[in-house]
C-alpha cells in the first residue's frame, strides 16, 4: 500500500468520524479500515517477511498476504492496552506490545511508519481510550519538572555551600593584605632603628677621640662627661626610634598576633568547611554506588525475565559478546540463512548460457571501468607480493603430517580439507588447507579463473558487491569486496591485494606452480565501512599441472592432465561469534566452494585450447 493510499485512508477516517457515533452520543467508534503490506518479524531463523496488516475496529490484525484476508488472519492484537513504540535507532521500525506479545513491524519509510502510528493513535482515541503514549508524555514532563526544580534547589544550595568558603578565602587574602603592610612597616621601622645606631656609634666614637686628645682624665662610664662640680651630663642621647620613624610598636604588634590569629581561625574555618563537603561527597558517592548496584541488579533480573517471555529472540539480539542467543540458535539461524542462499544459487544455475554470459560481460564492464593508477606505494606493494608468495611455496606446500597439528575434517574422493584450531581473544583464526585433483584442466586455468575479476561473479555466490580500487599491474590488483549478510551475524567487507604469479620449477622433472596470492592491505580509497566488520584474509590458490604423455603420436589432449591444488586459507572474521558455529559452518561451505569452482572451471574450458 502506497504512502498516499495511506493518506487518502486517513483522511477519510477523518471526516467520518463526527458522523458515526453510538446512539448515547458518548462514544465514537472508528470503522474506517487501513490496509497495507508492512514487514513483520517471524522468529530468529525466517527473519523479517512480508505480511498483510489490517486496522480496522481498534483491532489490528495480519495475514501472510492479501489473497488469504478471506481464510482468516494469522494473528490480532487489541490496541485499547496497547503500547506502541517507534523504535530508537531504525526509523521505520515499530514495536507494538500487549502483555508479554510483542509484534515488530517495519515500514517501507519513515514517513510510511508515522502514518501507521497516527492511524492508530486515532483509532484508539475513537474508541474512547486515552493515548498511553500521551499520558506518558505528560508523566516525562512532570517529571522533568520535578527533577528541574530538584536540580534548581540542589544547585543553590551548593553555591550557598560554595560561597561560604568562597567568602572565607577572601577573608584570608584581607589579611594577606594586612600581614604584608604591617611586614613593610615592621621593616622600615627596623631599618630606621638599624640607621640611627650606626649614627650614635659613629658619633660616640668621634667624641672618644676628641675626650682621648683633650681630656683624657675627665671622662668615665663612656657617655658622661664629669664637671667640676661633680655631676655627670650626657654628651649624647639615641633618639628612640618612635621618635624616628613615628611607630606604635607594640600597638603594630598587637594587630600582627591578632591578624595571624584570624588567619589561623579562617583556616581552620575552611578545613571544617573541606571536610562536610568531603563527607557530603562521600554519601553522594554512596549513594551513587548503591544506586548503580540496584540497576546492575536490575538489568539481570530483567534479563532472565525477558528470556522467559514468548518473544525473546527479536530482531534486535543479533551478534556481539553480550547477544542474547544461545549457540544452538545462533546455528540454527545461519544454516537457515545458508539454505535459502543455495537454493537461490540453484534457481541462478538454471538460467541460460545467453543470460549468464551478458552477466559476465556487464560485469566485466563494472569492474574494469574504475581507478587505474600508478600508486605511490607500489615498490611496498611488491615486495610483499613477494613476501606472501616465497611463504606460500614455502610452508603452504609442506606435508599436513609431523607436528604440524593438521587435523582431517572432510574427506570427499580426491579432495581433503584439514584445519588447525586457533582462537586469539575469542575470536575463531583456524587455518584451512585442502588438497584436490582435478582432471581436465591446467593450473595456469584454474589460476586464471579464481584471479580475474571479470568472473568473479559466475561462481562466488557469497559476494553482494566488489569493485577493483586499483590496478597495480596486469596480474595484480586491489579489490574491495562486501558480503552477503547472514543474519544474526554481521555483513562483512573485505579489502585485500589479488596477484598472479608462476614459479618455474628448479628441476626439469618438475612441473611448474601457479599461484594466487591474496591477502589483506590498507587503501585510501577503501575505509571501513560503519555498517560492515572489516575480516583480514590470507589465502593461497596453488597449482601444479601434471602431463600423462598420450599413446602414440597422439597430441595431448585433457584427458592427459591432472591440475594438483592446494588451497589455503587465513581468516579473521573480526567482531564476534560463536566459535563452533564459525568452524561447522567452514567445514560446511569450503568444500562447497572447491567443487563448485573447479567444476566450474572445467565446464569454462571444455572444448577450448588448453592453456598450460
Amino acid at each position: 500500500m502506497s504512502s498516499h493510499a495511506v493518506n487518502i485512508a486517513l483522511t477519510a477516517a477523518c471526516e467520518l468520524q463526527g458522523n458515526i457515533c453510538c446512539a448515547s452520543g458518548a462514544t465514537r467508534l472508528c470503522t474506517v479500515s487501513v490496509t497495507a503490506s508492512l514487514r513483520a518479524w517471524t522468529n530468529y531463523i525466517h527473519g523479517w517477511q512480508d505480511r498483510w496488516v489490517v486496522l480496522k475496529n481498534n483491532t489490528l490484525s495480519y495475514y501472510k498476504s492479501q489473497d488469504e484476508t478471506e481464510y482468516g488472519c494469522r494473528g490480532s492484537l487489541c490496541l485499547s492496552k496497547a503500547v506502541i513504540t517507534p523504535h530508537e535507532f531504525d526509523e521505520c521500525r515499530l514495536d507494538i506490545s500487549v502483555n508479554d506479545s510483542v509484534w515488530y513491524l517495519r515500514a517501507q519509510d519513515p514517513e510510511h511508519r508515522h502514518q501507521w502510528i497516527d492511524s492508530i493513535e486515532l483509532h484508539r482515541a475513537d474508541s474512547g481510550y486515552g493515548s498511553e503514549s500521551s499520558l506518558r508524555r505528560h508523566g516525562s514532563m512532570l517529571s522533568l519538572t520535578s527533577a528541574t526544580s530538584s536540580f534548581s534547589a540542589t544547585s543553590t544550595s551548593s553555591f550557598k555551600k560554595g560561597h561560604r568558603l568562597r567568602e572565607k578565602l577572601a577573608e584570608m587574602e584581607t589579611f594577606r593584605d594586612i600581614l604584608c603592610r604591617q611586614v613593610d612597616t615592621l621593616q622600615k621601622y627596623f631599618d630606621g632603628c638599624a640607621d640611627n645606631v650606626s649614627k650614635d656609634e659613629l658619633q660616640r666614637d668621634k667624641i672618644v677621640e676628641d675626650d682621648e686628645d683633650d681630656f683624657p682624665n675627665t671622662r668615665t662610664e663612656g657617655e658622661f662627661l664629669h664637671n667640676n662640680n661633680g655631676s655627670k651630663e650626657k654628651l649624647f642621647q639615641s633618639s628612640s626610634p618612635k621618635g624616628v620613624n613615628g611607630i606604635d610598636f607594640k600597638g603594630e604588634a598587637i594587630t600582627f598576633k591578632a591578624t595571624t590569629a584570624g588567619i589561623l581561625a579562617t583556616l581552620s574555618h575552611c578545613i571544617d568547611l573541606m571536610v562536610k563537603r568531603e563527607d557530603s561527597w562521600q554519601k553522594r558517592l554512596d549513594k551513587e554506588m548503591e544506586k548503580r548496584r540496584r540497576i546492575e541488579e536490575g538489568y539481570k533480573s530483567a534479563l532472565n525475565e525477558l528470556k522467559k517471555k514468548s518473544h525473546f529472540g527479536g530482531p534486535d539480539y543479533e551478534e556481539g559478546p553480550n547477544s542474547l542467543i544461545n549457540e544452538d540458535e545462533f546455528f540454527d539461524a545461519v544454516e537457515a540463512a545458508l539454505d535459502r542462499q543455495d537454493k537461490m544459487e540453484e534457481q541462478v544455475s538454471k538460467r541460460s548460457e545467453v543470460i549468464l554470459s551478458e552477466n559476465s560481460v556487464k560485469s566485466s564492464f563494472a569492474c574494469h571501468h574504475i581507478i587505474n593508477i600508478t600508486s605511490s606505494v607500489c615498490r611496498r606493494l611488491v615486495l610483499q607480493v613477494e613476501e606472501m608468495v616465497q611463504n606460500h611455496m614455502t610452508y603452504s606446500l609442506q606435508d599436513v603430517g609431523g607436528d604440524a597439528n593438521w587435523q582431517l575434517v572432510v574427506e570427499e574422493g580426491e579432495m581433503k580439507v584439514y584445519r588447525r584450531e586457533v582462537e586469539e581473544n575469542g575470536i575463531v583464526l583456524d587455518p584451512l588447507k585442502a588438497t584436490h585433483s582435478v582432471k581436465g584442466v591446467t593450473g595456469h586455468e584454474v589460476c586464471h579463473y579464481f584471479w580475474d575479476t571479470t568472473y568473479r561473479n559466475d561462481w562466488e555466490t557469497t559476494i553482494e558487491n566488489f569493485n577493483v580500487v586499483e590496478t597495480l599491474s596486469d596480474n595484480a590488483a586491489i579489490v574491495y569486496q562486501t558480503h552477503k549478510r547472514v543474519w544474526p551475524a554481521s555483513q562483512r567487507d573485505v579489502l585485500y591485494l589479488s596477484a598472479m604469479r608462476k614459479i618455474l620449477a628448479n628441476n626439469e622433472n618438475d612441473p611448474d606452480t601457479w599461484l594466487v596470492c591474496n591477502f589483506s592491505v590498507d587503501h585510501d580509497e577503501a575505509q571501513p565501512s560503519s555498517r560492515c566488520v572489516r575480516a583480514k584474509i590470507n589465502i593461497a590458490m596453488i597449482c601444479q599441472t601434471l602431463v600423462s604423455p598420450p599413446e602414440g603420436d597422439k597430441e595431448i589432449s585433457r584427458d592427459n592432465i591432472l591440475c594438483k591444488i592446494t588451497y589455503v586459507a587465513n581468516v579473521n572474521p573480526g567482531g564476534w561469534a560463536p566459535a563452533s558455529v564459525l568452524r561447522a559452518v567452514a567445514k560446511r561451505e569450503y568444500p562447497k566452494f572447491l567443487k563448485r569452482f573447479t567444476s566450474y572451471v572445467q565446464e569454462k574450458t571444455a572444448g577450448k585450447p588448453i592453456l598450460f
